[in-house]
């Protein structure tokens, strides 16, 4: 695990490099990933503008941003992520507006059908289901903890969902947009703190 972990964060990249490559793909008719599909083409463009817009808007308060700064630990987030990813492209950001308020959190990205033996080492209920955060101690190279591919209450919308219906649908798929955009990222931001309390003692004080 450790030299996959080495092999897969010399690849990566930072979030301003990723950002640059949805955008630039999004202008190219384009879409990273093995499936080259219209539908995948059109996901990239709409993340793209979902990003820039969350970028921009994203709010922290100074009582979030005062506990993150309050995380110690040197810790690398390796990212996997794909451009035509929905729930990519609502984490992302926030990620990101964490890592900025905290340098001691190490951003980085991997695009997953790039990296296929990285992402099969962290499925999500035997599925290569994205964005899935993989926290990382800088000093002893061991993985802490992981998050995603989706904040704790969209997950519970969805498995309540396909519980009752086997699968998701397109109208359910636009409602947990919709879901995303009215919460702002706060579900986010609860979760990825109680993920680093559940790391550092001195963080939950």
């Amino acid at each position: 695990m450790d030299a996959l972990l080495a092999k897969s964060l010399g690849k990566s990249m930072s979030y301003e490099t990723y950002r640059e490559l949805v955008r630039q793909l999004a202008i190219d008719n384009s879409t990273s990933g093995l499936q080259k599909t219209e539908s995948n083409i059109q996901f990239t463009k709409l993340n793209d503008r979902r990003m820039k817009r969350w970028d921009k808007t994203i709010e922290l308060s100074e009582e979030t941003i005062e506990r993150i700064n309050s995380f110690q630990e040197k810790v690398t987030w390796l990212v996997i992520s794909e451009s035509w990813c929905g729930d990519s492209a609502h984490i992302n950001p926030v990620l990101n507006k964490i890592a900025q308020i905290n340098n001691n959190i190490d951003l980085r990205f991997v695009l997953r059908d790039e990296n296929p033996e990285l992402m099969d080492a962290f499925l999500t209920y035997g599925n290569r289901s994205i964005p899935k955060l993989i926290m990382i101690d800088d000093a002893s190279g061991k993985v802490l903890s992981t998050y995603g591919p989706r904040p704790s209450e969209a997950t519970y919308f969805v498995n309540r969902f396909i519980s009752k219906n086997g699968k998701l649908t397109p109208d359910f798929k636009e409602d947990l947009q919709h879901w995303y955009n009215k919460d702002k990222g706060k579900n986010i931001l609860d979760d990825i703190t109680e993920m680093l309390c559940e790391t550092s003692s001195n963080f939950c004080l």
